[in-house]
C-alpha cells in the first residue's frame, strides 16, 4: 500500500538565534517529513516572500521525492512523534506549533511560529486529531483566551 499524505503544515518558520528557518511538515501515515524552504537573515519587509518557491515546489511533488528537495529536510517516523500542540495566538501574538517526537538520543522538539499571511491551520490539527492512524499522538489545540 502507498504511502499516504495526511496533512500538511505550511508558512511555519523556526527562530533560530541569527536566522528565522522556514519550514513546510508533510504529515503522512507513515511518517513527519520537514521541508526547509529557506532562510532570512535580513528584515522583516523581506521575510514574507522566503520560501514561496519551495513551497510550491512542495505541493508539486511526490511524496517519495520530498526528502531530495533539499538537503536539510528529514523525516520522523509517525511512530515516534509524541505531541503535536498547536496554540492558536492572539490578534497581538503569532500562533504556534510545537511538534514532539523520540529520537536516538530522547525527547525532540521543535517550536515553530506561523508566518505573518499564514493561518493557525486549526482545522489541520483537528482532522489529525480526529484520524485513527495517529491516535497515539497527543493532539492538542490551545485557544486563543485573550488579546496578548
Amino acid at each position: 500500500m502507498a504511502e499516504e499524505r495526511l496533512a500538511r503544515f505550511t508558512q511555519w518558520f523556526r527562530q533560530r538565534p541569527t536566522s528565522l528557518e522556514f519550514w513546510e511538515v508533510v504529515v503522512t501515515d507513515e511518517r513527519l517529513v520537514w521541508c526547509f524552504v529557506g532562510e532570512s537573515f535580513s528584515s522583516l519587509l523581506l521575510r514574507a516572500d522566503v520560501g514561496e518557491t519551495g513551497r510550491r515546489e512542495i505541493e508539486r511533488s511526490e511524496l517519495d521525492d520530498l526528502l531530495a528537495l533539499n538537503e536539510e529536510n528529514f523525516a520522523v517516523p509517525l511512530a515516534d512523534v509524541r505531541s503535536i500542540e498547536l496554540d492558536e495566538g492572539s490578534r497581538f501574538r503569532r500562533a504556534s506549533l510545537t511538534l514532539t517526537w523520540e529520537d536516538d538520543g530522547g525527547e525532540q522538539s521543535w517550536t515553530l511560529s506561523n508566518t505573518s499571511d499564514g493561518d493557525s491551520q486549526r482545522d489541520v490539527v483537528e482532522s489529525l486529531a480526529a484520524d485513527e492512524r495517529v491516535a497515539h499522538v497527543d493532539v492538542d489545540v490551545e485557544e486563543q483566551r485573550s488579546l496578548f
